[in-house]
């Protein structure tokens, strides 16, 4: 009696992603993804800005526009707004290279008024069909999300050897070994850390590998500071900088085109932060975190930035330092929302050498492959079709990443109409369509094999029960669909 008295007036657990850790180490943790995501959410700006031949004070608009609204769309997804917005997950949100190339296809053919104005309209596309799209979630059971949630990382290794290498393998200076050195060094620092501090110290290992690497480019000549001391205190465009939106049919369906491809990116990233983080994952959860990165192309529309989607070497973070707090994230949007706002902070950031932010990065993209492997166990491969559903979706899924030009640039469909390119150009996109489609007529459309000759094998990890969920089953949604 006494003790059943006791738990009633006990407070409830606190879920991980729920509790808000002290304030010093909210900051500490919090600075840690930015410094993790922050090479990748600048080098979308810098790409397209090269590609359309903009001078440096534009491009550098771009930049501070783009940390501002990725800054705005990482808060809203950890926080949430209402029953509108945010999957209230770890997720960090920042600039996707989905749209690099239609940006600058339509930005050649009519000007960046007219990408602004067809990234409105996805953004508004991107806001009506956030709950349809989310309820294809039951489609996504562990072997649909494994395997994209796998290419996700694997599709980011040779981004990751870029930073650390050089990005065209046709320079002198690709490959250098004291850079190479560098980002090795790194990750070995990063092991190190890793196993020898203890708790918080230990989480945040990334972080002090990166310090620790930076410190040893200095004597390499590899920081430079000139764009700090060059950058504005206070810096921010005023919405429609280009001009007045302008619509074309064809950039605002290429566009949209690019929402989708988002939204599957982003669905499979917030499956593996469910799964890693043990907090189950609802279809108004996904509606609402798709949601976010359809306000994302709204707000980048106006502000002269670019849309969200959630990022996966962050996602790797989380899974590598064990850190669930949903509210270190809305801190790293905080950073995010300053550095937007005022230049010289993001110069700073900016100043660390690719190398030494490739090294990081390369265990992050990784640590997302084998969130997707631990996925992957829990799918049943016994009198089925299931290994050749994941060996297709793998092996055809990564084409587009494995072959590229010198400069990184998929050129394995090069050949096929632009609009295609759009979908088959990316590595997620084409597994996500595989692994999906493949699902659909091996567990779906005919009865599995396992289930037929294995009836006790079967379990619901090849597609929805149809006779419903185990009223005793206490594990997360993303885990049982």
């Amino acid at each position: 009696m006494q003790s059943s008295q006791s738990e009633r007036s006990s407070p409830a657990e606190v879920h991980p992603v729920d509790e808000v850790l002290p304030a010093p180490r909210l900051a500490i943790l919090g600075l840690q993804h930015v410094f993790i995501m922050y090479a990748g959410a600048v080098a979308v700006p810098f790409i397209v800005g090269s590609a359309l031949k903009l001078d440096m004070r534009t491009i550098a608009l771009l930049v501070n526009a783009d940390l501002l609204v990725a800054g705005i769309a990482t808060i809203i997804q950890a926080v949430g707004i209402s029953k509108i917005f945010g999957v209230r997950l770890p997720v960090v949100a920042g600039a996707t290279f989905t749209v690099v190339s239609p940006m600058i296809t339509i930005a050649a053919k009519h000007g960046l008024p007219t990408v602004y104005g067809a990234m409105l309209c996805s953004g508004v596309f991107g806001l009506l069909i956030a709950k349809p799209f989310s309820k294809m979630i039951k489609f996504f059971p562990p072997l649909v999300a494994g395997t994209v949630i796998a290419v996700i990382g694997l599709s980011l290794i040779g981004p990751g050897a870029g930073m650390i290498a050089g990005h065209n393998t046709g320079a002198a200076d690709y490959g250098q070994v004291s850079h190479i050195a560098l980002g090795f060094g790194v990750i070995a620092l990063i092991v190190v850390f890793s196993k020898v501090l203890r708790g918080f110290l230990g989480q945040i290992a990334p972080l002090l590998a990166l310090v620790v690497g930076t410190l040893v480019s200095i004597p390499m000549h590899l920081l430079h500071l000139d764009g700090v001391k060059s950058a504005d205190w206070i810096g921010i465009a005023s919405p429609f900088h280009f001009g007045a939106p302008r619509f074309d049919a064809a950039a605002i369906i290429s566009m949209c085109i690019v929402m989708l491809v988002t939204y599957t990116e982003s669905t499979a990233d917030m499956l593996a932060v469910a799964e890693m983080t043990g907090k189950e994952l609802t279809d108004g959860d996904i509606a609402r975190g798709l949601a976010t990165d359809g306000l994302s192309a709204v707000l980048g529309g106006t502000m002269n930035s670019f849309p969200d989607t959630a990022y996966a070497e962050n996602v790797g973070l989380v899974q590598m330092t064990g850190v669930r707090s949903r509210w270190v994230v809305a801190v790293a949007g905080c950073f995010l929302l300053v550095m937007g706002l005022v230049p010289k902070v993001g110069a700073f950031v900016a100043a660390v050498p690719e190398p030494v932010v490739g090294g990081a990065a390369l265990v992050m993209f990784a640590m997302v492959t084998a969130v997707g492997i631990q996925t992957l166990k829990k799918v049943d491969f016994t009198g089925n079709h299931n290994f050749l559903v994941v060996a297709v979706s793998l092996g055809v899924g990564m084409l587009p990443a494995v072959a590229t030009d010198q400069f990184g640039n998929e050129v394995f469909f090069k050949n096929f109409p632009d609009w295609t390119q759009i979908i088959f150009g990316s590595p997620i996109t084409l597994t996500v369509i595989l692994a999906f489609g493949l699902n659909l007529v091996f567990n779906h459309l005919t009865a599995p094999r396992s289930r037929t000759a294995l009836p006790h094998q079967a379990t619901s990890t090849v597609g929805p029960d149809p006779v419903g969920p185990d009223p005793d089953d206490s594990q997360p949604s993303t885990a049982s669909l």
